[in-house]
């Protein structure tokens, strides 16, 4: 199940989120408008939903957290995009990984 919002996940929403992965969750966060979708089976999911409410693709960014461990990750394919200089599937920039690592502790603080 996807779950697309600007607040914090409840403890509801991540059970329903954990639903694929079950101890991982993949996420893609607008950076600029604070909006996280999550719970995608692969990235382009939730970034075509972010795309579709108006989000734009240099703003996005994906990864997830590891609920065992509590370890959040910056690795997608999606976050390769050479023409916004990240030739990686890391977020290669210290800045906008600083920024995707805070805002999943916000959405997840439930958790975190």
């Amino acid at each position: 199940m996807i779950i697309t919002k600007s607040e914090p996940f409840t403890k509801e929403e991540i059970i329903k989120l954990r639903e694929l992965f079950d101890s991982y969750i993949k996420t893609v966060i607008d950076i600029e408008k604070n909006v996280c979708s999550a719970g995608c089976d692969r990235h382009f999911e939730s970034e075509t939903i972010l795309l579709e409410r108006g989000s734009k693709q240099s703003n996005l960014w994906g990864g997830g957290i590891d609920l065992e461990t509590k370890i959040i990750d910056s690795n997608s394919f999606i976050n390769v995009r050479p023409k916004d200089h990240n030739t990686s599937n890391e977020i290669q920039d210290p800045v906008l990984r600083r920024r995707f690592e805070d805002l999943t502790k916000y959405f997840f603080k439930n958790i975190l």
